[in-house]
């Protein structure tokens, strides 16, 4: 008979064939989990770097430097001087006015001529001096004292493939300025409208004079003209050498010999006002050579004599009979000879200067940057124009000769000044940190500094965490360390569910409901934040002084319980008595005290309700590292403090909370990483104004909430789109500093804590 030794030996191999077998399926799982672990790290890892290399790669065109190109250079028929020099959009062609009063147009690409419109109003006179106005407007002042208007544009024909450019001239009107028929020398107008033109001149005699047309047409088709005439009185010595007057024909600029730029209100035209005379040289021997009003007729440029460039523009001075003062605003690096030439950019806040050395620069007013530098000729530069898209300049020597150019500056508006520091603003009374990016009309001056909106994001992110950290760490520190087990089972899985709560609906409720609340209770909101917590200490210690007996009905853990109605009893009180201590402390309306004895605005959607929205959104993930950080305190060092003859209060004072603080200080570094992000509840629970300010009580624009906010309507590839960018790398910047740091910080602690 078989022992029972024999009988299993049989089924002795199976044992160790299926134990193979499950050691293999666990190695295959284990290798298979490896891998997706890896792949997933690495996914995560290649995900960060490529968006970080997008990002770079949107704001790299900011720090590309312009260029410039010269598209034509040739010369010009030997006929005396040309004026006005106007290129089409495609810089196919170039119209200039000759003295003889011929609007002569030639290729750019190789300078031969296509045709001569005449002017048949100049008659026996010729050209002394004349401007373009407007993007087709001509005026030409003439040897006879008359003022020319006429209509220049380029139209454009497409067929078969092949784009043609055809010049149109149409004369649109004849005025007799000078009385005596006396040379006009200097010439400049408004723009024409339905009030006519306003034109200042200077007449042979070197009288400044304003001259005003208007026609209007009545119901009857009669055009019925009207004109007035005044004269710009100037000081014997002050011999006018350059003027300018604004589109609206509302102020004009007269620059002098002794270089002076005198300012005057047009706005009653039989009366013309002096308002300012500024020196603007700082030298009677060195003249204003040239001045031209940019965009927007806000800034004026001057330039002078000994090269030196410098912007202006009208500042609010209430010691001023008229109210205002020409204030110099931006100086620009000199030219090495004198001004001869300025042309303002039709697009943006850039402008050309041309000297007599035959050197032309590409600058921008804001920004107070030379662009470019370039050479129009060996001699003078006689006049300057930019392109109507401002994407190239015409060069027109004295000596005849005309040079093209192509003008690569996509991003004018971007510096590190204009970015992060102090700009003075057209219409502004002094430099300051403005971020406004969009305006109502083309002439507006964008203004991108991002210090409006850093200050924002860290005002943001400073009262939520200062909300949020507190309640957040001692919630964790009861709920681990004093809390009933049972209760602990409840409160720790609520509290995680609420990180789950989306933000839209906190931003929802903290905009439509909180913010009009608060605003209604603002005394009882602000007696909480000392009522409640003295209210929980006197509870604790009138808790602490009971018998044992009274102690020993709640089971240990659970005394939180009775603080609930007691918090909920502060609440009611304070909240009822909101009237009484409104009326008593801050005269019964405490956005009016504040304003009058603090001078501080309240806004209804302000800091204080986002501190609690973004607080509210920030405590569960603060709690919930925070308690398991704590949680995870070896037992053994608890045990042993207690029996030391420690108390609860003091065991976790000293021992726990030490131990656990490299895992407390990521919670707080992770909060504050989710607070700088936060988007949506900073979008709807602010007033998304870009001020410079830590008050409460006021809104703020944080970095995300600016990107939500106007990338939607950035064009693509503009400066605004990549600014937004730009400010989308620094939030990535500044989260991986602080992770950075956070890691050191945590490593470091847990070095320090982990011997114990």
């Amino acid at each position: 008979m078989p022992s029972a030794d024999t009988a299993r030996l049989p089924n002795a191999p199976a044992v160790p064939r299926a134990g193979a077998a499950m050691v293999a399926r666990r190695r295959l799982a284990d290798a298979a989990a490896r891998w997706v672990v890896t792949a997933g790290g690495l996914a995560t890892i290649v995900s960060i770097v490529g968006i970080l290399v997008f990002i770079c790669f949107e704001v790299y065109p900011l720090l590309r430097p312009p260029r410039v190109e010269r598209s034509a250079a040739f010369p010009l028929p030997a006929e005396g001087r040309e004026f006005a020099p106007a290129t089409d959009e495609g810089q196919s062609l170039l119209g200039v006015l000759t003295v003889g009063g011929a609007v002569r147009f030639v290729r750019l690409a190789d300078g031969s001529a296509t045709q001569a419109l005449v002017l048949p109003e100049v008659g026996t006179a010729h050209i002394t001096t004349a401007r373009r106005v407007g993007p087709t407007g001509l005026l030409a002042g003439t040897s006879d004292g008359r003022l020319l208007a006429a209509r220049v544009s380029f139209d454009v024909r497409r067929g078969d493939g092949v784009r043609a450019v055809e010049p149109r001239v149409v004369a649109a009107g004849v005025w007799p300025l000078a009385l005596d028929q006396a040379p006009i020398t200097l010439l400049a107008a408004s723009q024409p409208d339905e009030n006519g033109v306003v034109a200042v001149f200077v007449a042979g005699d070197g009288a400044v004079q304003l001259y005003a047309v208007s026609q209007r047409q009545d119901l009857f088709g009669n055009v019925q003209r009207s004109q007035s005439r005044a004269t710009l009185a100037l000081p014997t010595a002050a011999r006018p050498t350059t003027l300018a007057v604004s589109t609206n024909g509302r102020r004009a600029f007269v620059g002098t010999a002794d270089g002076h730029v005198r300012y005057w209100d047009l706005t009653d035209r039989d009366q013309p006002r002096l308002v300012d005379t500024v020196d603007a040289t700082g030298n009677p021997a060195v003249g204003v050579t040239a001045v031209a009003l940019l965009i927007g007729d806000q800034s004026l440029v001057v330039g002078d004599a000994a090269g030196r460039v410098s912007t202006w523009f009208p500042v609010r001075d209430a010691a001023r009979e008229h109210g205002w003062r020409l204030q110099r605003v931006h100086v620009l690096p000199p030219h090495g000879a004198a001004i001869t030439a300025i042309a303002a950019s039709p697009r943006d806040k850039r402008f050309l200067t041309a000297d007599a050395g035959g050197e032309v620069r590409l600058q921008h007013a804001t920004t107070e940057q030379t662009r470019l530098t370039f050479t129009g000729g060996q001699s003078s530069v006689e006049a300057v124009a930019f392109a109507p898209k401002a994407n190239g300049a015409v060069v027109v020597a004295a000596d005849g000769a005309v040079s093209g150019w192509q003008l690569f500056d996509p991003h004018p508006e971007v510096s590190l000044r204009a970015l992060f520091g102090r700009v003075w603003y057209e219409g502004y009374e002094r430099p300051a940190y403005v971020w406004q990016s969009t305006g109502g009309t083309d002439d507006f001056e964008p203004k991108l500094s991002l210090v409006p909106l850093i200050i924002g994001t860290m005002k943001g992110t400073l009262y939520a965490l200062l909300f949020a950290v507190p309640i957040a760490v001692l919630a964790a520190l009861y709920t681990s360390q004093f809390s009933h087990p049972s209760l602990r089972n409840v409160v720790k899985p609520t509290v995680e569910i609420m990180a789950a709560l989306p933000s839209v609906v906190l931003g929802f409720l903290a905009g439509l409901w909180l913010a009009p609340t608060m605003e209604r209770i603002v005394p009882a909101t602000l007696a909480m934040m000392v009522v409640l917590p003295l209210m929980v200490f006197a509870a604790g210690l009138a808790w602490g002084r009971l018998p044992v007996t009274v102690r020993a009905r709640l089971r240990p853990g659970t005394e939180v319980l009775v603080l609930m109605p007691l918090i909920v009893v502060g609440v009611y009180l304070c909240v009822s008595l909101n009237d009484t201590v409104e009326q008593w402390l801050f005269g019964g309306d405490f956005r009016r005290w504040l304003l009058q004895s603090a001078e501080l605005r309240y806004d209804q959607r302000n800091c204080l309700v986002v501190g609690f929205a973004m607080g509210f959104a920030v405590i569960p993930i603060i709690f919930t590292i925070s308690e398991d950080a704590l949680s995870n305190v070896p037992q053994r060092l608890i045990s042993g403090s207690l029996a030391l003859g420690a108390t609860r209060w003091q065991t976790a004072m000293r021992v726990v909370l030490p131990t656990a603080s490299p895992g407390i200080f990521s919670a707080t570094m992770i909060g504050f990483g989710r607070a700088v992000g936060e988007t949506m509840i900073v979008l709807m629970a602010t007033g998304n104004t870009p001020v410079l300010d830590w008050n409460l009580f006021t809104g703020m624009r944080t970095l995300s909430a600016n990107i939500a906010v106007e990338i939607p309507e950035a064009p693509y590839g503009g400066t605004l789109f990549r600014v937004l960018f730009l400010a989308g790398l620094l939030l990535f910047v500044v989260t991986f500093a602080v992770n950075t740091l956070a890691e050191v910080v945590r490593q470091r602690l847990r070095r320090r804590y982990q011997q114990m």
